[in-house]
């Protein structure tokens, strides 16, 4: 048994494997591929987005995995400018089209900004109207999970005022040097699972001199340390790559990190993500 059998359990149900593959930056024509290679490794947890361009490839990779579509956990997220109910809900079926699946596990809102106003302007009537297609397509059964992604407390509060189905996940930036502990809290209270994205700190931490004392110690990589850290938080791991040496290295994690080693990491601050520091750096810009 590793980390790649291990299972949370949404607050309706489902389980989702607790380690996945990210698909961010991988191209269309490259990532069926990823996909087929991570699956043979044991990887169950596959997320893309609209964003990514790339859920035609993914979608392939999943159909002619080695194992069946009922054993394997697909994600993608709703396009971040897309804040209206008609628009949603078209791009619900769009996404269903392009990956070439019967259903999703989790769809998610990528954002509760478009990425040309991020963390500006007040789209919470937008985020509910997106919300309320999602809820749609969840009772449809077209998607077996919704969420949301980069979502602050007063953002899921917002939709929440309008919500049948409180968000089952919230997909978000964690990792040693930004470590959100009181929104992770508040996520918990509400039962809203949490995935982490760019655990390895989008590679800005794989030269930080006290992380890389610490993986010594412990007799692993910094990237192994990392993703060991963000599922002690309690999190979804979600690391991206499409080297199928990486994914098994990045699957090897069955150790245990002190608790005091925890603090430590949790105490991280000011991460330089140098060629991404342009933020946010999942808009794809």
């Amino acid at each position: 048994m590793t980390i790649l059998d291990e299972t949370y359990t949404l607050s309706n149900n489902v389980e989702i494997p607790k380690l996945g593959l990210g698909t961010w930056f991988i191209d269309d024509d490259q990532v069926a591929e990823a996909v087929r290679a991570a699956v043979e490794i044991g990887y169950r947890n596959i997320d893309t987005a609209q964003a990514y361009g790339n859920e035609r490839g993914v979608g392939q990779g999943v159909r002619t995995a080695a194992v069946p579509r009922d054993e394997l956990f697909v994600s993608t997220k709703l396009a971040a400018e897309i804040k209206d109910h008609d628009q949603a809900v078209a791009s619900i079926d769009e996404s269903l089209h392009k990956l070439g699946l019967e259903y999703i596990n989790l769809m998610l809102i990528h954002s509760p900004q478009p990425w040309n106003d991020f963390r500006g302007g007040d789209y919470a009537e937008g985020n509910r109207a997106a919300w309320r297609a999602l809820e749609e397509a969840h009772q449809a059964g077209k998607i077996r999970s919704i969420g949301v992604s980069n979502f602050q407390q007063q953002d899921l509060e917002n939709l929440l005022q309008g919500a049948t189905v409180v968000p089952h996940v919230n997909q978000m930036l964690v990792h040693a040097g930004n470590t959100p502990s009181e929104l992770l809290d508040y996520c918990e209270g509400k039962q809203i699972l949490v995935e982490a994205y760019s655990p390895i700190a989008h590679g800005a931490i794989l030269e930080n001199a006290e992380v890389k004392a610490m993986a010594e110690r412990y007799g692993v990589s910094v990237p192994q340390l990392c993703i060991r850290y963000t599922l002690q938080l309690g999190t979804v791991s979600l690391p991206k790559t499409a080297n199928p040496e990486h994914m098994r290295s990045n699957a090897q994690v069955d150790f245990e990190i002190s608790s005091d080693d925890m603090d430590a990491l949790r105490g991280l601050r000011a991460v330089d993500y140098g060629e991404h520091r342009a933020f946010p750096v999942y808009s794809g810009k």
